[in-house]
C-alpha cells in the first residue's frame, strides 16, 4: 500500500489515531512512518492484514482487495468518491450501489452512435431506385442534482445516394428531466412517442407529465415540429393530449387521446386539425411479445370533417408479434418481428415504420424483420415492407430497409 494512499484514507475517516493504543500488526512497529494511519483503519474495521498479524505493506494489492477496502471505507462514511469511481466495477461485484459516486466523479457523460442505412424501393409511385445515408449522433448527458438531469443531442446526416455531398447538421435534442413532487417531468425538445409510435414518433418542442408506477397517468402537450408523414416536411402543428396506462406484470394496457391543430400551417394555412383516439395492449409469453392497438381520426379542416369531403376509413388498427431481440451488449444475441397494418387517414401525423405511408392518406400492408448483434454494440437489422395506399389499392410499394448501427 502506498504511503499517501494510506495516510488518504485514514484523513477521510476523520478520527485521530491516538484513541487506539494497541498495535494490531507486528510488521508496523510504534516508529513506522504509517503506524498512525495504519493503526486509525484497522481500529475502524477498514483493513484486517493477512490473518496472521501481519500487514503485509510490502506486498502488491489486487484491484479486488483494494476494492474491498473502499467498500468497507464507505461503509464508515469515509469521502473516498474518486476511489470508488475507479473501483466501480469491483464494487459492483461486491455488491456496493456507487452510482451516486460516479456521477460526481463524472458529471457529463457523452455517448454515440453511428448507423449507415440502406433502403431499396420498387413501387408505383417511385420507380425502383435505391437511397443510403450515414447518420452520427452525438449525446451528451448532464446531471444538474439528484432529481433533474439534462440531455442534448446533435445529429449529422450525410447522403450517399448521389454524388452531390448533401449532408445536414442540426442540433436535434434538448431537454430536461427530473422530478416535482411525485410527477415525473420532461420538457424541451425531445423524442415525443405517442401511441406505441403509430401516432407520433419524431421531434416535438413541449412538455411531458407523468404521475404513477404500475398506473401511470401521462400528460403532454406542445408543438410537432419535423418528420410528419402528412406531407413533405411540413409541420405537425401543436398538440396536447393524455395517456392512462397499467402494467399487469406480462400484460400492458393503455388508452389515450391526442388533439393535433393548424398542421401544416406554414404550408397550407391554418384550421387542418386530427383528433386522434387509441386503445391497445401488449403481452409478453417467455420470448415472444404481442402487441396490438385500434385508432380512430377525427380529421377537419376549417371546422368541416374532412369525411364529408373524401370518401375515406377514418380508423385502423395494427398487430405485432416479437421473437427475442438483439441486445446492442450481448454479442450473438438477435431477434425476429413481423407486424401487419390497416390505418385509415387521419389516424397517424408521423408514424414509427420505416414502410411507404402514403403522405397520411392511409395505408394497409405488412413488415417482416430480423436483427443480429454482430459484436458489441454493433447491431444490424434488415426489414421488408409491401403497403399499398387506402384510397387506391392499385398504388402499392415494397422496400427492403437495411441499416448496421455503431454505439459508443
Amino acid at each position: 500500500m502506498k504511503k499517501s494512499l494510506v495516510l488518504a484514507m485514514a484523513m477521510a475517516l476523520g478520527v485521530t489515531a491516538s484513541a487506539y493504543a494497541a498495535n494490531p500488526f507486528s510488521d508496523v512497529p510504534a516508529g513506522h512512518w504509517a503506524y498512525d494511519s495504519i493503526n486509525k483503519l484497522a481500529a475502524a474495521g477498514v483493513i484486517e492484514g493477512y490473518g496472521d498479524s501481519t500487514f503485509g505493506g510490502d506486498k502488491l494489492m489486487t484491484r479486488y482487495e483494494m476494492a474491498q477496502i473502499v467498500a468497507k471505507a464507505m461503509a464508515k462514511g469515509a469521502n473516498v468518491d474518486k476511489l470508488a469511481a475507479e473501483f466501480a466495477d469491483e464494487l459492483d461485484n461486491l455488491g456496493v450501489r456507487v452510482a451516486n459516486l460516479e456521477k460526481k466523479a463524472d458529471n457529463v457523460k457523452v455517448t454515440g452512435e453511428l448507423r449507415y442505412k440502406y433502403m431499396s424501393q420498387d413501387g408505383d409511385v417511385n420507380d425502383s431506385n435505391h437511397d443510403t445515408d450515414l447518420r452520427s449522433r452525438i449525446w451528451v448527458n448532464g446531471q444538474i442534482n439528484d432529481d433533474w438531469s439534462y440531455t442534448g443531442m446533435l445529429e449529422n446526416t450525410q447522403i450517399l445516394s448521389d454524388n452531390t455531398g448533401d449532408e445536414t447538421t442540426e442540433f436535434k435534442r434538448a431537454y430536461v428531466e427530473g422530478k416535482l413532487g411525485g410527477l415525473n417531468v420532461t420538457a424541451g425538445r425531445y423524442g415525443a412517442f405517442f401511441a406505441n409510435g403509430n401516432i407520433y414518433d419524431a421531434q416535438a418542442d413541449g412538455v411531458e407529465l407523468s404521475y404513477g408506477d404500475k398506473v401511470k397517468v401521462t400528460g403532454f402537450a406542445g408543438k410537432a415540429s419535423d418528420g410528419l408523414t402528412v406531407g413533405n416536411d411540413w409541420e405537425g402543428g401543436n398538440y396536447a393530449g393524455g395517456e392512462l396506462s397499467a402494467n399487469f406484470d406480462k400484460l400492458n394496457v393503455a388508452a389515450g387521446y391526442v388533439n393535433f391543430k393548424d398542421i401544416a400551417e406554414d404550408a397550407i394555412t391554418e384550421g387542418l386539425d386530427d383528433a386522434i383516439w387509441y386503445v391497445g395492449a401488449d403481452y409478453t409469453m417467455g420470448d415472444v411479445n404481442l402487441s396490438a392497438m385500434y385508432l380512430k381520426g377525427d380529421a377537419s379542416f376549417k371546422d368541416v370533417d374532412l369525411d364529408k369531403v373524401v370518401d375515406y376509413d377514418d380508423d385502423g388498427w395494427t398487430a405485432g408479434l416479437a421473437y427475442k431481440g438483439a441486445e446492442a451488449t450481448e454479442a450473438g444475441s438477435w431477434g425476429l418481428f413481423a407486424n401487419y397494418y390497416d390505418l385509415g387517414m387521419g389516424t397517424y401525423i408521423a408514424h414509427t415504420t420505416d414502410a411507404n405511408v402514403f403522405n397520411g392518406t392511409g395505408f394497409k400492408g405488412y413488415g417482416v424483420g430480423a436483427n443480429y448483434t454482430f459484436a458489441k454494440n454493433i447491431v444490424g437489422t434488415v426489414v421488408y415492407y409491401d403497403t399499398e395506399n387506402k384510397l387506391n389499392s392499385k398504388v402499392d410499394d415494397q422496400r427492403v430497409w437495411a441499416d448496421l448501427t455503431f454505439t459508443f
